[in-house]
């Protein structure tokens, strides 16, 4: 194969990589904006735990459902936060451990793209002493 065809060959690869580069990166960015938003609503289900437990045995508790509240038993509230805390805590850390996965692909791929980069630059520098 001649050196121009091998060029050619690699160059396509280094973009093809750099391709898979930015869709890592824009899916890790994703990634931190759905933590983002878990880690909010964590806050805010923990606040709300937080009342629940200050009221008291027969105070009333209500549930916004649309543009009604409504009344809803003081148990069962606290069961369904509880409940959506623990989804919301499992959520982030199935993110976090994507976000992991996603680090060292980046890693990987960053890699291979300085590898490839560095052969190009020796296939051109050898090119450039070979016409001089």
């Amino acid at each position: 194969m001649s050196a121009a065809v091998v060029f050619k060959a690699l160059q396509e690869k280094l973009e093809a990589e750099a391709v898979v580069y930015r869709t890592v990166q824009k899916d890790m960015n994703k990634n931190i904006n759905n933590k983002t938003q878990f880690q909010q609503q964590l806050q805010e289900n923990q606040m709300v735990m937080k009342e629940l437990e200050v009221v008291e045995e027969d105070g009333n508790v209500y549930k916004l459902v649309g543009p009604m509240l409504i009344k809803q038993d003081l148990v069962e509230a606290k069961a369904n936060v509880g409940k959506r805390l623990e989804y919301i805590t499992s959520e982030i850390k199935r993110i976090d451990s994507a976000y992991k996965s996603m680090e060292k692909k980046e890693r990987e791929v960053q890699e291979e793209i300085l590898k490839m980069q560095k052969q190009l630059q020796a296939m051109q520098q050898r090119a450039a002493g070979a016409s001089a």
